[in-house]
């Protein structure tokens, strides 16, 4: 319906670019918004005032000339508008006729799961980064924003046409490895742990898992023992935080060790090519690469004048490596404390020959708190630390994590209530989605069981005129333009802000618009539609809570 009327406003300003009456290129496509205020029509579009200053032309005046051509040439009824007013300095009101506005709900039955998703991001293939961490412990709450969000956005973007990979950095080099095996070790051996080493609950039942799966571990002399620590607590660990993961909803499709960044001589084959653009140079017996040539606050140190590789080395080999793999977008989401790797990330791709504009997207992640009964948890019974994803599930359940952290702007800090996300009331936002869901469940229910027949085959779109079926038609109209909004802006939130909103204004159909009959009422076709429209509403309130990957319970 909404592209009928954008090409019917769009022939009208053809024929008058024809006839002369605009001087002006009539554009390749055309926005409609839909305004908040329902006095102000379905749609509405601001096209005048964009093609005001080219045509030389007052907003109001080419307004008016649209609007003449519109019922001049009977573009009105073809595209199923009742008609149409201009309103302030030159904003275009759109009114549908009813049966053409409720068209959308047989649209949104016969796409199904697949309503609201589009070829917008087609030819996009996306290396989606969301997880970096240390397989040296659990998962902690920093970790779970970005396992909730990426994931979400990660659905989002397919959703959008993108081809993504989600992929998980795991950080297996450098010093915080061989802490981690001397660490447990010394659990291992009933010795003090290494003053900057690893402590919690959870270093003794590594170690006591390690030493039941192989008893003479111990027995190795000290640097080996060591070795053979690091690398039997690392694959546990690995598993450990796959299981936790797992359990959240969130899956990989790649598992990316840093190592392997060295392995085969790649390290050197990334330099090589850096090399080639002209940005690598020697100092001090150090190689380094001047990303200041590209905004960054200081030149780079890749390899130190010892030989040893500088951390550095890795983010330059891993951003060659992804575009090495064909992808033509690399997103890294990051957390709060990496807002320094945006200029030096961006200025990599740009000292590889790409676009850092184009080719490169860093997001970063605000912390969260956790309150539980008025106090800010900080303290983890198995870490020792922070609060653990799993620990955070374990309070409040997968569906009320992951919708909370995913319902925020990322780039804002926020606070979890675990109180609130226990309570089984409308103030809990995730129970207030899901309920919705779940009640017009009921309703289909209840309406299959007394004959009220429903669906997309025998459905009357002319019958839903009343304000609240216009309001909710519309809002299910707008589904589409918020998941490829969600997707553009890299903004999960905004799918769980809309379904939200979907949620109160069923509840205010429902309301106001009987959809089972009362009593010894005869059930009627309007009865039919409102419940088809019910049937149609939980299908978008299902897709939504799919993009959040959060579950969408037919009873509660």
């Amino acid at each position: 319906m909404q592209s009928k009327v954008a090409s019917a406003i769009l022939k009208a300003l053809e024929i008058a670019k024809n006839d002369g009456s605009l001087p002006t290129n009539v554009p390749s496509k055309l926005i409609l918004d839909r305004p908040k205020n329902r006095d102000h029509g379905d749609y509405a579009t601001s096209i005048a005032l964009t093609l005001a200053k080219s045509a030389s032309m007052q907003p109001g005046v080419i307004a008016k000339v649209i609007v003449e051509k519109l019922n001049a040439n009977n573009l009105l009824t073809p595209a199923g508008i009742s008609k149409v007013e201009i309103a302030g300095p030159g904003f275009i009101n759109i009114i549908l006729e009813s049966a053409s506005q409720a068209v959308v709900v047989g649209e949104i039955l016969s796409a199904g799961n697949k309503y609201g998703r589009s070829n917008l991001l087609a030819g996009k293939k996306v290396n989606l980064e969301f997880v970096s961490a240390n397989p040296t412990g659990p998962l902690h709450l920093g970790h779970t924003r970005w396992a909730a969000v990426g994931d979400s956005l990660g659905r989002v973007l397919s959703a959008a046409g993108a081809d993504v990979s989600r992929e998980f950095y795991v950080n297996d080099r450098g010093n915080q490895m061989e802490l981690f095996g001397a660490s447990l070790r010394s659990a291992a051996l009933n010795q003090p742990r290494p003053e900057a080493g690893y402590h919690g609950e959870y270093i003794e039942e590594l170690a006591n898992e390690i030493v039941k799966n192989n008893p003479k571990i111990t027995q190795l002399p000290e640097s080996e023992s060591i070795s053979a620590f690091t690398e039997a607590g690392y694959k546990l660990q690995i598993e450990d935080q796959k299981g936790v993961l797992d359990k959240f909803g969130t899956h990989f499709d790649t598992w990316f060790s840093e190592r392997t960044l060295y392995d085969n001589n790649f390290f050197n084959h990334s330099l090589e090519k850096l090399k080639a653009q002209g940005h690598v140079f020697q100092s001090e017996g150090a190689t380094w690469l001047r990303t200041t040539d590209f905004g960054d606050d200081k030149d780079r140190v890749m390899i130190k004048s010892d030989g040893s590789f500088a951390y550095f080395a890795s983010d330059t080999a891993y951003y060659v490596s992804k575009r090495e793999r064909g992808f033509n977008l690399c997103i890294y989401m990051l957390g709060a404390d990496h807002h320094g790797y945006v200029g030096r990330i961006k200025a990599i791709a740009a000292c590889a020959g790409d676009d850092p504009e184009k080719d490169v997207e860093i997001l970063i992640g605000q912390m969260v708190k956790i309150m539980e009964g008025g106090s800010e948890l900080k303290l983890s019974k198995r870490a020792g630390t922070i609060i653990t994803l799993a620990e955070l599930v374990e309070k409040v359940g997968t569906d009320a994590a992951r919708y909370t952290l995913i319902r925020y702007p990322t780039d804002t800090p926020m606070i979890m209530d675990v109180d609130l996300l226990k309570k089984n009331t409308n103030e809990n936002p995730v129970y207030y989605v899901q309920y919705a869901h779940a009640r017009i469940c009921a309703v289909l229910r209840n309406a299959k069981e007394i004959g009220i027949k429903y669906g997309a085959d025998i459905y009357a779109p002319e019958l839903l005129n009343h304000e609240r079926e216009r309001e909710l038609i519309g809002l299910l109209a707008q589904y589409p333009k918020v998941v490829a909004t969600a997707a553009e802006l890299r903004q999960p939130h905004r799918v769980a802000r809309y379904i939200e909103e979907l949620a109160g204004q069923y509840h205010r159909f429902y309301n106001d618009c009987r959809v089972l009959p009362l009593g010894e009422e005869k059930i009627t076709d309007l009865n039919s539609a409102r419940a088809t429209l019910s049937q149609a509403t939980a299908q978008v309130i299902s897709n939504g809570l799919d993009l959040l990957g959060v579950n969408a319970p037919e009873k509660m």
